[in-house]
């Protein structure tokens, strides 16, 4: 994993709801893409070093192979968040993501 250059820089990809919400909330890194070009990005954003927190719509989960949600699942730095889409109802639970980024069961 490449060194990260630019410490706290934040990106969200997804389609055009998730995206122009964010870039609203001043996320200047708000990308809009879906589907396989959508993973492509991704993957392009993942491997820069340039970011530590990513915001991936969830509907880009599905065309992700496995190595890239295994790789995602460990990955730290930077950190991956599924970001649903407003009305959807496919979320990582508090507890999952608890349990992904600090190793910590806070569902027991």
């Amino acid at each position: 994993m490449p060194a990260v250059q630019n410490f706290g820089s934040i990106a969200v990809l997804g389609e055009r709801e998730i995206s122009l919400g964010f870039r609203l909330l001043g996320v200047t890194n708000s990308i809009i893409a879906e589907g396989e070009k959508g993973v492509d990005k991704f993957n392009e954003l993942f491997g820069s070093g340039n970011f530590t927190f990513i915001m991936v719509s969830e509907n880009l989960k599905r065309f992700m192979d496995r190595r890239t949600l295994d790789l995602i699942e460990t990955s730290t730095v930077p950190l991956v968040v599924f970001v649903p889409l407003p009305g959807g109802g496919d979320e990582e639970s508090i507890e999952k993501f608890a349990k992904r980024v600090l190793g910590v069961d806070i569902g027991r």
